[in-house]
């Protein structure tokens, strides 16, 4: 269409689609002149929400202006993921009008002032949020206002079940079907694969769907994509459980709980985990993926996500509990979180990690495999007849004999295929300043300095350890190398691990 047939034609609101390449991650957007015939005639001006139209699809996006001459007065672009909800192409036409009032805001704003939601109002949100009705400026508004204790356990569980009932659910023919979780905020703890290759080894189904990071340097997700596939549908998913026993993919590309990955989304622009919507993310997730027996990982540590034991206690509290209201058998171990589990941290040096592990070498990380053991081991126990002491030597057993490693192999190849985790052309080490014994690590800045070394976009940045707690050290030893898949990153890491030199202290011998 012409400018002139545009602005003759009896709808007005039409608009040409032009593709200026710009990626919003999962928000959609729609870019518009500012003098444009749609803008000045509905009265749109930035940030406003507005309904895009293309045949029978339509969504809902964030207007963006736009001041100069990148588009003509006729036309408008989106963001990448507005271009494929709408299923749009390059020059097609689309309209433009007010989006409708989004109702569930109203509780948001509720939430806002302190009052407690019930099932209707937490289920209305969840389902908004989930069919993109609402902006990240909203969605944050909600994060924000439930973080903290603000959320009570009733509203914990009406969470939870909110986001399982706005997303897919899988079934299984068999059961029990089990599964872990770590509740995060240690870095290194990537025990999910190998827990996965010793239990589907042993014959029980674990569909493990995992996430991306949040505010680490990695998810089981991120790492587990530096080995395998890891975008499978309901149906791929399906079949490899079905064929293997086991799988380990990204949640996001099933969408089990998918107001979860919106909320996980903007908590990681926020920096910022909330008690009772970790407690909904971590469960609505278990729920959807049919969960039946659930082992949780709670690293507590000064440095750690969850700061104490008696932080550890409350939360263990509500997520048994919760669970339980859902139909699941759950149980929680605290673990140690004072420190990194292995060396490695980062998507493809967690990865190699899990290898060492699963291929029983001589330099693979023992906490990690120990830690890893511990979880196997507990979850086989919760969902058979087997002691705990019985259900240890399997798990041992399993893995050291090489049933697990060969179980993780055929995993990978049922989810697309194997292959070897990148590595980073650039590294540089951080030397000890005196000699003595490692006496604390932080594993905030420890997961700092991995994340401005690229860590977990650049899958091969992180950090490797080459020192962990009560180890000796000698002056101008490295305590741990940056890697970083470009110089500049590089820098900008290492110029930050030397201002922070407590990162990791040493105490006299």
């Amino acid at each position: 269409m012409t400018d002139d047939v545009f602005m003759n034609n009896n709808n007005n609101n039409y608009l040409k689609l032009r593709d200026l390449g710009i990626d919003t991650s999962q928000e959609s957007v729609i870019y518009m002149r500012a003098d444009c015939h749609v803008c000045r005639s509905e009265g749109f001006g930035p940030h406003a929400r507005v309904e895009v139209k293309h045949g029978q699809t339509s969504i809902i996006a964030t207007l963006h202006v736009i001041g100069t001459d990148v588009l003509h007065h006729s036309e408008a672009s989106l963001s990448r993921v507005a271009w494929q909800r709408l299923r749009a192409h390059d020059g097609d036409t689309i309209t433009v009008h007010h989006a409708p009032t989004v109702d569930s805001l109203s509780y948001v704003r509720s939430k806002v002032y302190g009052h407690r939601l019930d099932d209707h109002a937490l289920h209305a949100v969840a389902k908004d949020i989930a069919n993109g009705q609402y902006s990240d400026v909203h969605v944050s508004s909600f994060v924000t206002a439930c973080a903290g204790d603000h959320l009570d356990r009733r509203e914990m569980l009406s969470l939870t079940r909110a986001m399982v009932d706005v997303g897919d659910r899988l079934s299984w023919d068999t059961s029990p079907i089990v599964d872990k979780h770590c509740v995060g905020g240690l870095p290194g703890n990537r025990t999910t694969p190998i827990v996965v290759a010793i239990v589907a080894s042993f014959g029980l189904s674990m569909p493990k769907t995992s996430s991306r990071a949040i505010t680490s340097p990695a998810g089981t997700a991120d790492t587990m994509e530096t080995l395998a596939p890891v975008d499978l549908d309901l149906s791929a998913m399906h079949r490899v459980v079905e064929q293997e026993g086991g799988c380990i993919v990204w949640g996001g590309s099933v969408r089990l709980s998918p107001a979860d990955d919106i909320l996980i989304r903007v908590e990681r622009a926020l920096d910022l985990d909330s008690e009772g919507q970790l407690v909904a993310s971590v469960l609505s997730k278990k729920a959807a993926a049919g969960a039946t027996h659930l082992i949780l990982d709670l690293p507590t540590g000064p440095t750690a996500k969850v700061r104490s034991e008696e932080n550890a206690d409350v939360l263990s509290d509500h997520l048994v509990d919760v669970a339980a209201s859902l139909g699941i058998v759950a149980r929680t171990i605290v673990t140690d979180g004072t420190q990194p589990v292995g060396r490695g941290i980062g998507p493809a040096l967690e990865a190699r990690e899990v290898l060492a592990v699963l291929q029983n070498r001589p330099d693979a990380s023992q906490d990690l495999k120990h830690r890893a053991v511990l979880l196997a081991s507990n979850l086989i126990e919760l969902a058979t007849e087997l002691e705990l002491g019985q259900a240890t030597e399997v798990a041992n057993s399993l893995l050291e004999d090489g049933r697990a490693w060969q179980k993780f192999q055929a995993i990978c190849e049922a989810q697309g295929g194997m292959r070897e985790p990148p590595v980073a052309p650039y590294t540089r080490p951080i030397e000890a300043s005196e000699a003595g014994r490692v006496g604390m690590i932080d594993n905030r800045l420890l997961a700092r300095i991995a994340k401005l070394a690229g860590a977990p976009s650049d899958r091969a940045a992180g950090v490797e350890l080459h020192k962990k707690v009560g180890e000796r050290v000698q002056t101008g030893e490295p305590l741990f190398t940056i890697h970083a898949e470009s110089p500049g990153e590089l820098h900008y890491a290492f110029n930050f691990a030397k201002t922070h030199s407590h990162v990791m202290t040493i105490e006299p011998s």
